[in-house]
């Protein structure tokens, strides 16, 4: 046996029996690192918390609050900030924000009226007509963000003032009464209709409003597309590498998101009854939609959050509207605490980002 051959089976021979596991190193977290690690992978988990509070503290000091009443006003209530919440999610997912949600959704419902009681179309024509319509002011935003280059926040700042001038310019600030929609068109407020179980009354738009959540909610967590979506929002260039075609998913994105603000317009002419081009959303829809986003726990950096915790910060919303109301708060302390809430929550957002550091 040659020597090389000796040293060989020795060496074999002190190896016999040893450990053949790879050095681990193991480092103890702390309850506060777990919390953070656990918000992270569960985005909805704070405004979930906040809402059930919220609901514990008012129901304490209001016994009618939970009343099944109470709680379906609330729901009518925020049905539309809800929808364009779902549009604003889509945007704001991919690291963009889009001001005219609130402009395509009260241009789309005058579209709506004014194709039929202007030019004769049957309502579910111009209602299919009002949805394209929408669906291509959302392309526009798309575009000119994906292919342009141009920042989402001034895109859509712009197109949110032309959006509004067109809707005035065109409609001639007329608005068509809630009695002749009923009477020639009750196709445009079929979203205003109700059930009323235990003489409670659910409009339809509430069971709208939710389907809408949970198909967002399931196309974005299983289906390739929402991965997507994800991808392009946590970083746009390493999305491309991995083959995303980032910018179609961008267009497609604010199409969608002008799809639902059209829709949240038809859903406008039932809830109202009537066709305003000065409806108060043009205006407020956008913050309302961000405040409802950023609440929600969806991260404004993009690529962090969920669709139902979008709908956890309308609700917790419309709680506390309709709480502070009910224990006789002057209504300024709801726009305190909401201000709060969304500045908490951004930092909350801060907080948890650091648990992927």
């Amino acid at each position: 046996m040659s020597s090389d051959t000796k040293t060989a089976a020795s060496y074999e021979e002190g190896l016999r029996g040893a450990s053949d596991k790879v050095a681990e190193f193991h480092e103890p977290k702390s309850a506060l690192k777990r919390l953070q690690h656990w918000l992270h992978m569960t985005p909805s988990a704070v405004p979930m918390i906040v809402l059930i509070a919220a609901i514990i503290i008012f129901g304490l000091k209001e016994e009618n609050f939970f009343r099944a009443v109470t709680l379906s006003t609330i729901l009518q209530q925020l049905v539309i900030v809800g929808i364009l919440g779902c549009a604003q999610s889509l945007v704001v997912l991919t690291a963009g924000i889009d001001l005219s949600v609130g402009a395509i959704a009260v241009f789309s419902s005058v579209l709506m009226g004014q194709f039929t009681f202007r030019y004769g179309i049957p309502a579910p024509l111009s209602i299919a007509l009002g949805l394209a319509a929408g669906t291509a002011m959302g392309f526009a935003n798309g575009w000119l963000v994906a292919r342009v280059k141009l920042p989402p926040f001034i895109v859509t700042l712009g197109t949110w003032q032309i959006i509004l001038a067109a809707n005035y310019i065109y409609s001639a600030n007329e608005t068509i009464r809630s009695s002749e929609i009923a009477a020639e068109a009750p196709a445009l407020q079929f979203w205003g209709y109700s059930i009323q179980p235990g003489g409670v009354k659910i409009l339809y738009a509430v069971f709208l409003m939710i389907a809408l959540v949970a198909l967002l909610a399931y196309v974005l967590r299983h289906t390739a597309w929402g991965r997507h979506v994800y991808a392009v929002g946590d970083d746009p260039e390493a999305a491309e590498l991995a083959g995303v075609r980032t910018r179609r998913v961008l267009i497609q994105v604010y199409a969608l998101a002008g799809l639902f603000c059209a829709i949240a317009g038809w859903v406008m002419i039932g809830r109202f009854g009537s066709v305003s081009p000065s409806a108060s959303t043009g205006q407020l829809g956008n913050i309302q939609s961000i405040t409802a986003v950023v609440i929600g726990g969806i991260s404004l950096f993009g690529g962090r959050g969920s669709i139902v915790g979008m709908f956890f910060g309308a609700l917790i919303v419309g709680v506390f509207e309709m709480g502070l109301k009910m224990v006789g708060t002057d209504p300024q302390w709801t726009f305190f605490l909401i201000g709060m809430l969304i500045i908490i929550a951004v930092a909350v957002d801060q907080w948890i980002r650091k648990a992927s550091a």
